[in-house]
């Protein structure tokens, strides 16, 4: 049974990893009606925005791309940098759909920004304390554990619906801007969805795990 339930929790990331990478490996090689780099797509619907005081830059790295809210940055991994493709297009409107959130407060994302140091600890402890707590076996070790695991799970969860409203507002940016057309509608969606995926998985086994210890803690204080 264990065998079967940690095979699960390795097979649903990576699965999920591969639902992304075919999806951007086989839009990547699909150039943009509009022939905009993700550059100059990201820095369009920021300017669309009123957002001219986030910069863009080039960062290292293949699906390294993100927004940092401290400084006000959209990075883009080189390939969807400079690239035309519209994998390159969808991936640069999400991480702005992100920009556009920090500037009107979406609360979700100031919710996932309030739960950084609590999850952190919880990600870096708490198998620690729950492995302490088997082996001593405490269960009140186990229940700190439970509590700070239940911080990181928090942090999964709650970024579910932060990466979804920026697909969501990346999907309206480009065809309310024009940057792509309606046929290619459908193909910028599936590049989103299967990003999407891979926190949906990340937040499933987040969610199973720490299920598993509750249930643990429950069996040992009925014996």
């Amino acid at each position: 049974m264990f065998l079967i339930y940690f095979a699960i929790l390795l097979i649903i990331p990576i699965w999920a990893q591969m639902k992304v990478r075919n999806a951007y490996g086989k839009y990547s090689k699909v150039a943009s009606s509009s022939g905009m780099s993700g550059a100059q797509v990201a820095r369009k619907i920021l300017d669309d925005n009123g957002l001219f005081d986030v910069t863009i830059e080039e960062v290292k790295g293949k699906l390294t791309d993100h927004y940092d809210p401290r400084t006000k940055t959209v990075r883009l991994s080189s390939d969807n940098y400079h690239g035309h493709s519209l994998a390159g297009t969808a991936v640069a409107a999400h991480e702005v759909g992100h920009a556009i959130q920090d500037a009107e407060d979406y609360a979700f994302l100031r919710f996932r920004h309030a739960l950084v140091p609590v999850a952190n600890l919880g990600s870096n402890f708490s198998f620690i304390i729950i492995l302490a707590g088997l082996l001593l076996y405490q269960s009140n070790l186990i229940l700190l554990g439970i509590i700070f695991m239940s911080a990181a799970v928090l942090f999964q969860v709650v970024t579910l619906p932060v990466e979804f409203n920026a697909s969501s507002r990346a999907m309206n940016q480009v065809v309310a801007l024009g940057v792509i057309r309606n046929d290619e509608e459908r193909d910028t969606k599936k590049v989103l969805d299967a990003a999407a995926l891979t926190y949906v998985a990340a937040a499933l086994v987040a969610v199973m795990e720490l299920l598993r210890f509750i249930l643990i803690f429950v069996g040992m204080n009925r014996d």
